[in-house]
């Protein structure tokens, strides 16, 4: 029998047949000769044994015949059902091509398309036929998980209520957790919370994959998340559980429930944050100005930027303004215009941000009157930098910061070349979905994402490794911190505001670091502290190579 040990120590083992259809043991044509004696192996392969090097470059090589990218990731996904250590090996070295694929942008497509391109069920679909039962669905898992991250898809992405065609954003993410920073896959558990789905669409459509009923709202809902966090923490003691893709009015709320309950965080709302403060303070190296000088204008009042706005206020407190200071250089526009205290048609997350200000119907005109040195997109309208408001941002400062953050690509609110062509090359700008460079009177700009898996894999291993109880603030800022430090003069000088995308598990390790020291510091951590936590760090880092 081929034995494997897992991340808990206990031993998987398998032959023959089962093996090679067992992902997290299977290797293919990878298996010795003397492998394929003691495990059954014979007749069942080819006789020519292929390192794991060469697999890779046959599926890279099948891959690129593809032009579709839903192909693409339909095709990895196979993969990932095949040969698990394959499919991260090619993912972790050609991060730069496989994020787009496994993540956004084709991500969203993927969701939208998820009941036609099922193939073969990945985590846990729990529904809200399932109540009474969560813990028994979940004992039925049968690894020990550390990561869950959950939906309900009501919110995903840009695209809006997706129900349980939303599976594939946690599995996404936690494909990102093992790549970007070697999280074991067999500690990482995606959940489809189905609580039904209010797309007309989805519900009309013969493969769509979840209950065909109204989502539960009210008493109902919170009760069947409720059984859901319990059942969670008793199965998998410590367990850390990220939200994800909820709609604005569960997010908060639930976050404000259970983040002193649990170790828990919403990736929407303090990821984001935390990826776009990082942003800013690299901005602020290139121009040379000041944190608690800014003043920041959303376009979108809901999870990010508030999460955002909440961080920068932090961060700002921290180099000295009071709360209500930094709080007056925070600005947001949403779909009635400038969010100011005269509306009376505010809910409560965009309340710390209504200041006193006549209405502005737009937000184009909130740029006139506010006069903000930087404009963050986060209200997933494609389009919404137009000519006209990068014209006037690049007039009232010499290098405006330009974040446009809302992904998929068709969602954002510029594009690469409009943010450099209509500054006249003098943005700083991040995105939220991938642009190539853009030449401009001659000089080659390379833009980077602003995207989460900068943050959360190295937030949750950091977690993870200290077995930390909660999940703070603190770690968010120190994460931000991290992040822009690692920013190299080289990047600042191309226009890029984060590091390389193929550096990111050594990210993730300086990350999971920075947060492990913080909840050993604020007491946290559910052990003691090791002499070296960054060698801690990465001896818990997994490896995809046979």
């Amino acid at each position: 029998m081929y034995e494997k040990t897992n991340p808990n120590g206990s031993t998987a083992t398998s032959s023959g047949l089962a093996l090679l259809r067992d992902p997290a043991l299977n290797r293919g044509t990878g298996f010795s000769e003397a492998e394929r004696d003691k495990y059954n192996l014979r007749g069942f392969l080819p006789p020519h044994i292929h390192t794991q090097e060469e697999q890779a470059e046959r599926v890279l090589e099948r891959l690129r015949l593809l032009t579709d990218p839903l192909e693409k990731y339909v095709a990895l996904n196979a993969l990932h059902d095949r040969n698990e250590s394959l499919f991260f090996r090619v993912l972790c070295e050609n991060i730069d091509e496989m994020q787009p694929l496994v993540y956004t942008p084709t991500v969203g497509l993927a969701c939208q398309r998820f009941g036609h391109i099922f193939q073969r069920p990945r985590g846990l679909f729990i529904g809200a036929n399932d109540r009474g039962r969560i813990a028994q669905l979940l004992r039925n898992w049968p690894y020990r998980a550390g990561i869950i991250v959950v939906t309900d898809g009501e919110r995903i992405l840009g695209l809006g209520d997706l129900g349980a065609n939303g599976m594939g954003i946690p599995v996404g993410k936690l494909s990102l957790y093992t790549a970007c920073a070697g999280v074991h896959p067999q500690l990482c558990l995606p959940v489809m919370l189905d609580v039904g789905c209010n797309n007309a669409a989805m519900l009309e459509d013969p493969f769509y994959v979840g209950l065909r009923q109204r989502r539960l709202v009210g008493a109902a809902y919170d009760e069947l998340m409720e059984e859901f966090i319990t059942a969670a923490t008793e199965v998998f003691p410590g367990v850390m559980v990220q939200f994800e893709d909820f709609a604005n009015h569960n997010a908060f709320r639930l976050l404000k429930k259970y983040r002193d309950r649990i170790c828990t965080f919403n990736d929407d709302i303090q990821g984001t944050a935390a990826v776009a403060l990082a942003g800013i303070f690299s901005a602020l190296r290139i121009n040379g100005g000041k944190l608690t000088e800014q003043k920041l204008l959303f376009l979108g009042a809901g999870e990010a930027a508030t999460g955002i706005a909440d961080l920068v206020v932090t961060a700002m407190m921290a180099d000295g303004l009071t709360e209500s200071a930094a709080r007056q250089r925070c600005w947001a526009v949403d779909s009635r215009g400038l969010v100011v205290k005269s509306r009376t048609d505010l809910t409560e997350h965009k309340l710390p941000y209504a200041h006193d200000h006549a209405p502005v119907g737009d937000f184009l005109g909130a740029i006139k009157a506010l006069q903000p040195t930087a404009i963050v997109g986060v209200a997933a309208v494609g389009g919404t930098f137009t000519q006209a408001v990068l014209e006037e941002m690049a007039r009232i400062n010499k290098q405006p910061i330009v974040f446009a953050l809302s992904n998929p690509t068709s969602k954002a609110e510029c594009t690469a070349e409009e943010a450099y062509r209509w500054t006249k090359g003098r943005a700083l700008f991040a995105c939220g979905s991938p642009f190539d460079p853009v030449k401009f009177e001659g000089n080659t700009f390379v833009p980077r994402q602003g995207n989460n898996s900068y943050i959360f894999p190295g937030v949750g291993l950091g977690a993870m490794v200290s077995r930390s109880r909660r999940i703070s603030d603190e770690m968010f800022m120190v994460a931000a911190q991290t992040l822009a430090q690692l920013v190299t003069q080289a990047d600042l000088g191309q226009g890029s505001l984060y590091p390389a995308l193929p550096r990111i598990r050594e990210v993730s390790a300086h990350i999971a670091t920075a947060v492990a020291e913080c909840a050993y510091k604020s007491g946290l951590a559910g052990k003691p502290k090791p002499d070296d936590v960054a060698a801690d760090v990465r001896s818990q880092m997994f490896d995809p190579n046979y």
